[in-house]
């Protein structure tokens, strides 16, 4: 393959792949210490089951992504999207590493080398869907957002899988591997970078219209270019506008807020609906549920990884056929009612079998994976102004790895002090909450045109007096 450099064309799919890839790591590392915290926990005995320690090294990634995001976002628009997603492979490559080699006992090395990889997952959810957007013609977005979803939850099956491969090795070594072994794709996404050509809108902003041109030819049709540059001349000079008219307090303007309000809620609403919850401490659950050993229950994740890949593809196959609100709606009713109904099972019947919960989180996984697992993001990137788009989309992002942080790092310690029904059914009270805010504070953005989006919230605004 030659580099990006050259004339020579670069095949269309080969730069999709490799450009939505990122979404590969950003999966595995998310998932990864669902299946090393147990082994961990026996290695180090600092690292109690149900403690703040437990929830502090799995959390310690969602930390490093808070600030990872909002510093990528700003960095890409100076160095581009392709050098930063090269320098983000780096440092998830240093992170995996430096886990892998944490000192005996070292949890304060453990947590700050997942905060650097942190910084590398958070700079891959800002960076993947902004470089994949900006590669890909209109017609396809909608269904290459699906593919970066697809590519997380892969990620994360991968890792799952991984887990169980190695839980035989000695216990010092199986953890420490789980955890290195990031560093092969990241790796891999180093080297097809390499050839992946620049963002040709990030080209257009720096004046480098010919390279703008000579990107498109890879993937568009010739009789498109000369249109698409134009398009994307006329949007650079609309967004400069009003990024000098607007400021952080524009997001509060009567004018903005509801919307605002809208897409900041739904993607806190993603995160505190405790979905992160099982994807991080699935074999401590299934093990408290059935009386068992964590370590022995690592099948468990590699279903429910199963189950957000085949849920990814179903978003896919239905996305542009139901309206968000309605995806929505059905889905947190289904997730909260899953929650919920083990605590009320419980209740009525004491001798119900333990494991009756981990079959419902079973199906609050299927149900999360083709609604607001894919559709947060899509409704974020809907719903905002073009005006204030970056720096909402910004607050959401932030305000999403916020919660996932808030669940990572609390889950063991209420784990610990109440019944492992009566925590799912606080998370099954917030997302009955997430449905009611959709139903009355969300508009629906499928099949309307930004600008309409955008005088619905006017609307809102004058019926609101404001």
């Amino acid at each position: 393959m030659t580099s990006a450099s050259s004339d020579k064309k670069i095949s269309s799919k080969f730069i999709y792949f490799f450009g939505s890839f990122g979404g590969i790591l950003f999966g595995y590392d998310i998932g990864v210490m669902t299946g090393a915290l147990p082994f961990l926990q026996v290695d180090w005995p600092s690292i109690r089951p149900d403690s703040f320690a437990a929830g502090a090294a799995t959390s310690s990634v969602m930390f490093g992504a808070i600030f990872g995001g909002a510093l990528a976002g700003q960095l890409a628009d100076r160095l581009g999207r392709r050098r930063m997603i090269l320098i983000s492979a780096l440092v998830f490559v240093v992170g995996s590493i430096l886990s892998g080699v944490s000192p005996y006992n070292g949890l304060v090395f453990l947590i700050c080398a997942r905060i650097i990889l942190g910084l590398a997952v958070g700079a891959a959810s800002a960076l993947v869907p902004a470089y994949m957007s900006e590669m890909a013609p209109a017609r396809l977005r909608g269904s290459l957002s699906g593919i970066n979803q697809t590519m997380i939850v892969s990620g994360m099956l991968i890792s799952y899988v991984v887990d169980f491969l190695l839980k035989d090795l000695p216990t010092s070594w199986g953890w420490r591997l789980m955890l290195a072994l990031a560093a092969v794709p990241a790796l891999i996404l180093f080297l097809g970078v390499l050839n992946l050509p620049e963002s040709p809108r990030y080209l257009v902003r720096r004046g480098l219209i010919p390279q703008a041109r000579r990107v498109l030819g890879y993937i568009r049709r010739p009789e498109d270019i000369d249109a698409e540059i134009a398009d994307i001349q006329r949007t650079a000079e609309i967004e400069e506008q009003a990024a000098e008219k607007t400021s952080w307090s524009s997001l509060f303007n009567s004018k903005y807020r509801y919307l605002v309000i809208a897409g900041v809620g739904v993607a806190a609403f993603q995160q505190f609906q405790g979905a992160n919850a099982i994807f991080y401490y699935i074999p401590q659950i299934v093990g408290k549920a059935g009386n068992s050993a964590a370590t022995d229950a690592l099948f468990w994740p590699i279903i429910n990884g199963i189950i957000l890949v085949v849920g990814s593809l179903v978003y896919i196959a239905i996305a542009e056929k139901f309206n968000r609100r309605t995806l929505l709606t059905v889905g947190g009713t289904v997730m909260g009612l899953s929650f919920l109904l083990p605590s009320l099972i419980h209740a009525v019947m004491p001798t119900a079998p333990g494991m009756l919960i981990v079959v419902f989180l079973c199906i609050y996984v299927a149900f999360y994976s083709f609604t607001w697992a894919p559709l947060t993001w899509v409704l974020v990137g809907e719903v905002f102004p073009l005006a204030i788009r970056g720096r909402a989309s910004g607050l959401a992002s932030s305000f999403n790895w916020i919660g996932s942080f808030a669940v990572g790092l609390l889950f063991p310690v209420m784990a610990k002090a109440m019944p492992q029904a009566a925590v799912f059914a606080i998370f099954g009270v917030i997302c009955i909450l997430g449905v009611l805010f959709v139903r009355f504070r969300v508009p629906e953005t499928r099949g309307h045109t930004l600008e309409e989006i955008e005088a619905q919230g006017t609307s809102h605004a004058k019926k609101a007096g404001v």
